[in-house]
């Protein structure tokens, strides 16, 4: 790989739990000269089926690829979120083949964002991004030193799912302004019935600050900013921080180990839950899957505001899209990612394959979304709701330790939520353990 600084790259690859015998496994192959048309088989490596499905039949539908110099073929390799990282920076480190795409989840991607490796590895797509300016959302999180390297496939917004049914019975208004009035009808709901009308973890790291960090970016707060500087001691934080305590002592707020596992499966089944902020997936991953016997019952709205300022909508989780460099395949490769991702009738097959949001913001707008109607929530125009959160959504900064940070920072936010400690303490103290690793 041109300019890969090899011996910097082999110490980092060394941490992903990959040896020799991985790399030995691998097989080798050389590039040739780039293939300027004609047929093309891309390699694909990604976690998600569901990528699979939509990349093979984006690859041979005319409205997509039929007038592109290039006659696509798709063949691809499923790993885990944090093995296709692996094995991409193990095969460029031993010189192996790489594949021409490949899907970073959105929390991996800081593992790329040291030594120089995204810019080594990857095509910079910032011009491609830049034709678009603001119309193309959520960049920021695949950014590095101001480059772009790779193109979310879900715009992952943030919205309110909520039992409409229990809301009326309960006398909940659909419409309440902010979170402070949500959180004090969902107490006085909680202590007459015991349900709860929000959900925060206290399982894992990874789950803790997953949730502080939706409803931080939510309330215009960040773990970073636009610099990748630290950004989590400020009032916003503390203000979030002090809110979802506050939610769980008065049961408003449902405190649960896993909000995608078993956990919150039964309590949304047995009504425990009856509502949560999450991001659009959700809606599929855990309410249709969990409780389809409450299709129809469910609706999206807008968050409500933070009293003191923010947006109506957040973001949490994505897969982005990356195209290796130096490669045969490479000018193909782009040509196909920015028709599969880049064109309003690849944003449209992408939603009917798996519901993934567009992320131009105009098309929330276009009829052929406008015009969707979900089953599952009462036939709800669901993009109606979605419109108004996509022109309102927060930016979402990361940085090369966006893992120490968040390992850092779970226990003490936790200690906060079960009101053992001062908000404002525990993000010091989540802090202080960030800079002893740093500084390792």
């Amino acid at each position: 790989m041109t300019g890969l600084d090899r011996r910097r790259l082999l110490r980092l690859a060394g941490t992903t739990g990959l040896g020799a015998g991985a790399l030995a496994a691998c097989a080798s192959g050389a590039e040739g000269d780039p293939i300027a048309s004609g047929p093309v088989t891309l390699d694909l490596w990604t976690h998600d089926p569901g990528y699979v499905t939509y990349f093979t039949s984006a690859a041979t539908d005319p409205a997509i690829t039929g007038d592109s110099a290039w006659k696509y073929s798709i063949a691809t390799t499923s790993t885990s979120p944090a093995d296709v990282v692996s094995r991409t920076i193990n095969q460029a480190v031993a010189q192996r083949p790489l594949p021409n795409l490949t899907g970073l989840v959105i929390d991996q991607f800081p593992r790329v964002m040291r030594s120089g490796i995204a810019e080594n590895l990857f095509v910079d797509l910032t011009d491609v991004a830049a034709r678009f300016g603001d119309g193309l959302l959520k960049t920021q999180p695949y950014t590095v030193d101001g480059r772009v390297y790779a193109i979310e496939s879900d715009n992952s917004i943030s919205v309110m799912w909520y039992r409409a049914d229990r809301f009326a019975d309960l006398g909940i208004p659909e419409d309440v302004a902010t979170w402070e009035d949500l959180l004090a009808i969902g107490a006085e709901i909680a202590a007459d019935t015991g349900e709860a009308i929000g959900m925060v973890s206290n399982g894992d790291n990874g789950a803790i600050v997953n949730g502080f960090t939706q409803m931080l970016l939510q309330r215009g707060g960040s773990l970073y900013d636009a610099s990748g500087e630290l950004a989590v001691l400020s009032e916003e934080s503390v203000e979030v921080l002090a809110l979802m305590a506050e939610g769980v002592r008065t049961g408003a707020l449902l405190s649960i180990a896993d909000p995608y596992g078993s956990a919150a499966a039964a309590a949304i089944k047995d009504g425990r839950l009856i509502g949560t902020v999450m991001p659009n997936w959700y809606k599929v991953y855990g309410l249709e899957a969990n409780a389809p016997d409450q299709a129809g019952l469910w609706r999206a709205r807008t968050i409500p505001r933070f009293a003191s300022g923010g947006h109506i909508a957040s973001t949490l989780g994505g897969t982005a899209f990356a195209v290796l460099k130096d490669q045969a395949e490479t000018d193909a490769a782009l040509d196909f990612l920015e028709r599969a991702y880049l064109t309003p009738e690849g944003q449209l097959a992408r939603y009917g394959f798996g519901g993934y949001l567009p992320t131009l913001v105009d098309l929330y707008d276009a009829p052929e979304f406008q015009e969707i109607t979900d089953p599952f929530l009462g036939d709800q125009r669901v993009f109606e709701v979605y419109a108004a959160a996509a022109n309102d959504m927060p930016l979402f900064y990361q940085a090369a330790d966006a893992s120490l940070l968040r390992d850092s920072l779970g226990g003490p936010i936790l200690r906060a939520v079960n009101g053992e400690i001062d908000p404002e303490a525990a993000l010091r103290e989540g802090l202080r353990a960030y800079e002893r690793q740093v500084a390792e």
